[in-house]
């Protein structure tokens, strides 16, 4: 009789009925519109955002912790759930839930104005309007505070010039939030895509996160209302609180790459023969088995943990650093050695390992790289921060 890895300590019984069931809800989901699909999208390095994005709106799996505004109003804990099962289907998938929801949409529910609020999270729940997050600068990765993006006063109006890199959901959105230098400091701007002096081009020749659309975006003398500015966004304090929600959802979409991995490494060996019989009855496999098994289910205890403590208005950022280095890190680990388990099919496209490596390649650099989250940690500990 074989076991499901999540299944040795019994994880599911940590959890109430209504989390299994928006689990379910969101597996079902992936398994109709995503697993058929994704390793065309990934090959060609297109996927259908907006056709995605309306049925994941169905179910309410655009900014789905949020209140109000059409949004599901969901658990951290659920949420996290949801994460993990559109990861388990592709990483790109679930950035681009991640981007739309705890980026884009955070930021105008948690500093935007009543008008802005109203103009655009009912579309984005609906999955109508699309929106990107505009932080990361060509030159200005894991070091935001020194962006060059610049806003500045003309009467009445903004006038933004500068560019971002690396932006999901960017060549086709609708809005983007965009944090620019202004004589007073960081702000955030909510900036309608089409407007005059913005342009977003795709990023192309990618050799991980292929299932996700990825941009650049150019602004050049991009004039702004007074009114597009978030008023509550003061300060670098406002983007890297957003940041934190994604690194949260990060946190469990890893482990679903893991197990998605893991769970093909299993069906794998129990059905490959060498030596006249199954590669799984070798104990070289079972002890990598058993490796990748353990540090999965470590990793969803953490994430349950931090989930629990966020639910409760506990959760503080330096743990969600916690969870996203060792959750990645290990999902990547444990991806890699499941791709030796398949040996030769381990690079093939039949089998999902080798996408879900090469996807976490990149989302362990996202987000913060996992040298900035060590920092971030080792700050909590000694008290000294450093950075640069």
């Amino acid at each position: 009789m074989t076991t499901r890895p999540l299944d040795l300590i019994d994880v599911d019984a940590l959890h109430s009925e209504e989390e299994l069931a928006i689990r379910g809800v969101v597996r079902r989901v992936v398994d109709d519109h995503v697993r058929p699909n994704v390793v065309e999208w990934y090959e060609q390095g297109q996927v259908p955002v907006r056709d995605l994005a309306l049925e994941f709106a169905k179910v309410g799996l655009l900014g789905m912790h949020l209140h109000g505004y059409g949004c599901a109003g969901a658990s951290a804990v659920a949420y996290g759930l949801a994460c993990l099962e559109l990861e388990a289907g592709d990483s790109g998938v679930r950035s681009l839930v991640s981007v739309q929801g705890s980026l884009a949409m955070y930021a105008i529910w948690k500093f935007g104005s009543d008008e802005q609020k109203d103009e655009w999270l009912p579309r984005m729940a609906a999955g109508e309007a699309i929106g990107c997050f505009g932080l990361t600068e060509p030159d200005h990765g894991s070091d935001p505070a020194s962006m060059k993006t610049r806003a500045r006063r003309d009467g009445d109006d903004w006038v933004l010039d500068g560019g971002k890199m690396w932006i999901t959901n960017a060549p086709v959105a609708d809005v983007g939030v965009i944090w620019a230098r202004t004589e007073e400091g960081i702000s955030g701007f909510a900036v309608p895509m089409d407007t005059p002096g913005v342009t977003a081009r795709e990023v192309h020749h990618k050799l991980s996160l292929r299932a996700s659309c990825t941009g650049e975006i150019v602004l050049d003398g991009v004039r702004l209302p007074a009114s597009a500015q978030l008023p509550l966004a003061r300060g670098l304090k406002a983007p890297l609180s957003c940041l934190t929600e994604a690194r949260y959802g990060i946190v469990w979409g890893a482990l679903g790459a893991a197990r998605d991995s893991l769970h093909t490494a299993l069906d794998y060996a129990g059905s490959r023969e060498q030596f006249g019989r199954p590669i799984a009855g070798f104990q070289l496999t079972q002890a990598k088995l058993a490796d990748a098994a353990v540090e999965l289910q470590k990793g969803y205890l953490l994430a349950l943990h931090l989930g629990r403590r966020a639910d409760r208005g506990e959760l503080r950022p330096e743990q969600v650093s916690v969870g996203k280095l060792n959750n990645v890190r290990e999902a990547l680990a444990i991806a890699r050695q499941c791709r030796t388990i398949l040996g030769a099919n381990g690079i093939s496209a039949e089998y999902p390992v080798m996408r879900h490596a090469a996807n976490l390649e990149t989302v362990l650099t996202y987000e913060g790289t996992s040298e900035i989250h060590q920092l971030v940690i080792g700050q909590k500990l000694t008290g000294i921060a450093a950075f640069g």
